[in-house]
């Protein structure tokens, strides 16, 4: 237990941190800061505030510079021992967590829990240890900490043993899964996770479905343990209950809809860089075809590969739209160092060979695929965009279908899935489909397709005004000020 208290008085922690470090030719450290509603939430709260982000060393350049003593204002770099750190991350967060409240698992075959996952479990452990060891060391008398995502389940209970003094809050950036799900997972290990973010004061969501989700399993998994608070069918709290059934404490349960950054994505998305990738992009699209576009990451949940299944299918039916529509899909590669994510990424580029083998002409190639990250380029697919497909599996928010109405030069019609947290905030004016159903989804497209530009461009209006109405730097801020308070 820390003896002494330290000196800052809001912490974040996360698994990433604001900074990378890489080991330049000569050997001297080349840091590059990052962006993102984290980074814009402790940049309002201004320099004075005392704050910290404790975050983990990730690679070799971050591990160096620990090594070397070298840190940023405002940053404390954990480098935890890189197996720990890599059953941790890729063998429970990525690979258990991740799939549990996504709903991933092929259930014939997984998940299985035998010694190596107990092995994993016991790094995942360790893991969040080292942060709850460093949040207390670094944390002033009855300091703010925001703990971040499902890396850090076990944190605010952690930290709790260690500072009961702390005002601590754990904030969820995925889905949290439905109760009958989340039994797949050991009945020790499901109590433990649960155990751990009640620690917290306040537990928060992206949107209310997926607090509800965590309050019922917390109820049914314990109910002499855990009991809920409701009020008109919404969730505010998990008590904490004695031996005798009284509630000795309570976990306050809240939600914050992370909107899209409107100011720097107009500001960007009309820079040079991305004038030219735009150019680019017309002159191997075509002048006059219509566009649909995606742009995410080959992650499992993302379902990048119905999208183009749909898309055959429209062009099966509507043979009309061969040679007027391309798909300009953006798949870049995620957790390549799991095989069933390099599976998924070879799949997608095969479906979209095959499509091209089969429908396309000397003038017109149907899909144009992209797999290397460059951002300029998603901002001008973005703003060429006439559809927009977000079609994910399960997705806590999705912040491109929110960043698409944001930047879009003529208005874009929105193709979203009913199961993305940022149907709650968009669906009204997106043309809604169910993830699974590949002829609904290319019925959609070709809805999409075909809607007139004016309402196009004020159903934009108003998707816009929807994805921008919590900014990430008001999003931090709101969550700090319900733990402050």
């Amino acid at each position: 237990m820390a003896s002494t208290h330290g000196a800052h008085r809001i912490l974040v922690a996360s698994n990433r941190g604001p900074v990378t470090y890489q080991v330049r030719e000569d050997g001297s450290l080349d840091a590059r800061r990052g962006g993102g509603g984290l980074v814009s939430g402790l940049s309002a709260i201004g320099p004075d505030a005392g704050a910290l982000w404790v975050c983990s060393a990730l690679g070799d350049g971050d591990r160096e510079a620990v090594r070397r003593g070298v840190h940023e204002d405002g940053v404390r770099m954990l480098a935890v021992d890189a197996e720990v750190h890599a059953d941790a991350y890729n063998g429970i967060a990525n690979s258990v967590l991740w799939f549990v409240h996504h709903m991933l698992y092929q259930t014939p075959l997984e998940p299985v829990f035998d010694a190596g996952f107990r092995r994993r479990w016991e790094s995942y452990r360790t893991y969040n240890r080292a942060f709850a060891e460093a949040l207390a060391e670094e944390a002033a008398e009855g300091a703010a900490v925001l703990v971040q995502d499902y890396h850090l389940c076990l944190v605010p209970g952690m930290l709790r043993e260690l500072r009961p003094d702390l005002r601590i809050g754990h904030f969820s950036h995925t889905p949290w899964a439905p109760e009958d799900y989340f039994r797949m997972l050991p009945d020790d290990i499901r109590a433990e996770l649960l155990a751990g973010m009640l620690g917290a004061d306040r537990v928060a969501f992206l949107t209310w479905r997926w607090a509800t989700a965590f309050l019922r399993c917390a109820e049914t998994a314990d109910p002499g343990r855990w009991t809920g608070s409701w009020a008109s069918g919404e969730p505010r709290a998990a008590g904490h209950l004695d031996g005798s059934g009284t509630t000795v404490r309570e976990t306050r349960i809240g939600v914050h809809g992370l909107g899209a950054d409107a100011e720097f994505l107009r500001e960007r998305s009309h820079r040079a860089d991305v004038g030219e990738r735009m150019a680019a992009l017309r002159e191997e699209i075509g002048a006059d075809r219509r566009t649909i576009v995606r742009v995410d990451r080959t992650e499992l949940s993302k379902n990048i590969v119905r999208g183009l299944l749909a898309y055959r299918q429209l062009l099966d039916d509507h043979p009309e739209w061969r040679e007027r529509v391309v798909h300009v899909a953006f798949a870049y590669p995620s957790r390549q160092d799991l095989a069933v994510y390099r599976d998924y990424t070879a799949e997608v580029q095969r479906l979209a060979d095959e499509i091209n083998s089969r429908y396309g002409t000397p003038g017109w190639t149907p899909v144009v695929l992209h797999v290397k990250d460059d951002f300029a380029r998603s901002l001008a697919a973005y703003r060429l965009a006439d559809v927009a497909l977000v079609n994910p599996i399960r997705d806590g928010m999705n912040l491109v279908a929110k960043e698409v109405p944001v930047v879009s030069d003529e208005g874009c019609a929105l193709v979203l899935s009913r199961e993305a947290g940022a149907y709650e905030e968009l669906g009204e004016d997106a043309i809604t489909v169910n993830p699974y159903d590949v002829t609904g989804t290319a019925r959609a497209l070709h809805e999409a397709l075909g809607m007139q530009p004016g309402e196009r461009a004020e159903r934009t209006k108003r998707l816009a005004a929807a994805a921008t109405a919590l900014p990430p730097a008001q999003w931090f801020l709101d969550q700090l000020r319900e733990l402050e308070s």
